[in-house]
């Protein structure tokens, strides 16, 4: 009941605003009676934070388009704005601290630092509301976090904590402040430059949290990585990095941040961005190196690392650190590439590696990077067909597809395909066919497999484009044939299973993928293989029509993502059939690069 009321009251207000003008509000005779009832209705709703919820969400929106609608007033009235924003936000950072410290909080089916579109969507404002009174906002958020740092610093020192609930709140609420840091931050990649005071405060908000993370992974606090708070609180860090990086990471950040650097400078030492880059490296391999028990945590890890090695300036900036090769070569001691939870994060980590791999242009380079597969291969290809079905050989060549495949999806020209192409071929594809023989009825093996295969043969960026003289399409298309017709030959004399789709269709529809695929790419000349008598091609179509027409009708209007269906969806996207709405991007059901697939 008083969560509707709340809600009902913001979701009111919120409408007031958007309806009319700031103008006509504050010319009203009534206005200073309205704005002082509504911030007391704010500050009483986030104080009763157990029932306000999303509530919190229009009424920080409100106070949002108030404060940046001030750039359009032109009224003489006052708008009384500067004596209640600061009370909304020391209100909103004081309750999330007293939410921290009540015993309801554990009652609570969700930890509000755990709700990632809350979290967003309430601290989108914060930008707009701090640029109000930027000097005041920062002040405060100092005020506050020197005393709850020093405490967390102190505890570093410690070998036993006698109570682990008040460190944990520590690190909640260290969280919180870093979160709302990196919220502020965020303004200077979304609105625009800021003036130089600004800068300066950022400087001494980032300060702040850089030393926070030089004492996050040292003392009793390098062994908390399995408690809850310790994982929030580096989460909070990593969202803090994301935003930093965008607003003065690059090549030009130096020449156009220069008042945060010499503060930096003055307060920490760094002076220029490739230091910033060498911490936010360290933090990336520690995380790396600590974590398995948290696939969040790992998976967010590995989307900031993949973030600024996809930038061309930062890409760049990257290579030049010792600490990047050192991850690169220390990457069989990162223990989520063991856990079977993680295996997804593999492809993204291998995919990221390759692209620092290819930035150098060096088949050598390459070469010497491959050269741990190269020995997995060799074990695997050792194996006997006795002990070919054990475990330890199905979890290792379920990890090699899925990082062979991230190296695959790194290779965006012609010369870096190349590399992959001659590293593989022939030499290694004897083991692929092996194993969709061995391992057919195991999707776990032979769904990375196909996936793996299904990015060999995708031709982005011309990457396939060979030299005329060249049989390599041929001779690729050959090898994909035989998978093919291996796969569906077999697949087809499995008897059916409960989950048909994980089971069996699902690796009907990659395979149908991979012919596609390799049919629209361009770079085989399919009748060469009428002319010589190869039957690669022929072998192929038969066994994917069969495989299509062995799902019943029921199926495939039953399961989205059966290739018949698909075919049928494209052309008629954005109609409704059954209880579902048809994709209006049938293609990007299609591509089975997605991770989530």
């Amino acid at each position: 009941m008083h969560h509707c009321l709340i809600l009902l009251s913001a979701l009111i207000y919120e409408r007031l605003v958007i309806s009319l003008q700031l103008s006509e509000l504050v010319n009203n005779e009534y206005y200073s009676d309205w704005i002082r009832l509504v911030a007391e209705f704010t500050l009483k709703s986030l104080q009763s934070w157990q029932w306000a919820g999303t509530s919190v969400y229009y009424l920080l929106g409100l106070w949002s388009r108030m404060v940046t609608s001030l750039r359009y007033l032109k009224s003489e009235s006052p708008d009384l704005l500067n004596d209640y924003v600061p009370m909304i936000i020391e209100g909103f950072i004081s309750s999330r601290f007293e939410s921290l410290q009540s015993e309801l909080l554990d009652e609570l089916s969700e930890n509000p630092l755990d709700n990632v579109e809350l979290l967003q969507d309430q601290l989108d404002f914060f930008p707009h509301l701090c640029g109000f009174q930027y000097e005041n906002c920062t002040t405060y958020i100092l005020k506050i976090l020197e005393p709850i740092l020093r405490m967390y610093m102190e505890g570093a020192g410690l070998q036993v904590c006698s109570d682990n609930k008040e460190l944990s709140i520590i690190e909640a609420k260290l969280a919180w402040i870093v979160h709302i840091v990196a919220a502020i931050l965020k303004i200077k990649h979304i609105g625009g430059l800021k003036n130089e005071s600004q800068e300066v405060f950022d400087a001494e908000l980032s300060a702040r949290v850089l030393q926070l993370i030089n004492v996050t992974d040292s003392g009793l606090h390098s062994q908390r990585y399995g408690e809850l708070s310790k994982q929030r609180l580096d989460l909070a860090i990593l969202t803090f990095f994301e935003h930093f990086r965008k607003s003065y990471v690059g090549d030009q950040a130096v020449h156009s941040a220069k008042m945060l650097y010499s503060r930096l400078s003055e307060l920490l030492g760094i002076h220029d961005n490739m230091l910033l880059l060498n911490a936010i490296v360290r933090k990336i391999a520690t995380n790396l190196k600590s974590y398995k028990e948290s696939e969040e945590l790992i998976n967010r890890t590995l989307s900031l690392f993949l973030d600024m090695v996809s930038g061309y300036m930062t890409g760049k900036l990257l290579l030049k650190l010792d600490n990047i090769r050192v991850l690169i070569s220390d990457r069989e001691h990162f223990p989520f590439l063991e856990d079977h939870r993680c295996s997804r994060g593999r492809t993204t980590f291998y995919y990221t590696v390759g692209l620092l791999i290819f930035m150098e242009d060096s088949f050598l380079k390459f070469k010497s990077s491959m050269d741990h597969f190269q020995q997995v291969f060799v074990s695997l290809e050792s194996t006997t067909d006795a002990t070919f079905r054990s475990d330890t050989v199905k979890y290792a060549l379920i990890g090699l597809v899925r990082d062979l495949r991230g190296i695959a999806m790194a290779t965006n020209s012609r010369r870096t395909y190349g590399f992959l192409f001659d590293w593989l071929y022939p030499a290694h594809m004897l083991l692929l066919l092996k194993t969709i023989t061995h391992w057919t009825d195991t999707p776990e093996v032979t769904t990375p497999l196909l996936k793996f295969v299904a990015e060999l043969v995708l031709n982005k960026s011309q990457r396939l484009n060979f030299e005329s003289s060249s049989p390599n399409g041929l001779l690729l298309f050959r090898e994909i044939s035989k998978l093919i017709v291996a796969y569906g030959s077999r697949i087809l004399s499995l008897p059916n299973q409960a989950d048909m789709y994980n089971f069996k269709y699902k690796g009907i529809w990659i395979c149908l993928t991979i012919l596609t695929r390799a049919l629209s790419g361009s770079y085989v000349n399919f009748g060469v293989f009428e002319l010589y008598g190869d039957r690669s091609l022929t072998d192929s179509l038969d066994v994917a029509l069969k495989i299509t027409l062995s799902i019943p009708l029921a199926d495939i209007l039953a399961f989205r993502k059966t290739p018949i269906r698909k075919v049928y969806e494209s052309k008629g996207r954005g109609r409704k059939r059954g209880k579902g709405t048809i994709s209006e991007s049938p293609v990007e059901d299609v591509d089975v690069c997605k991770e989530g697939d």
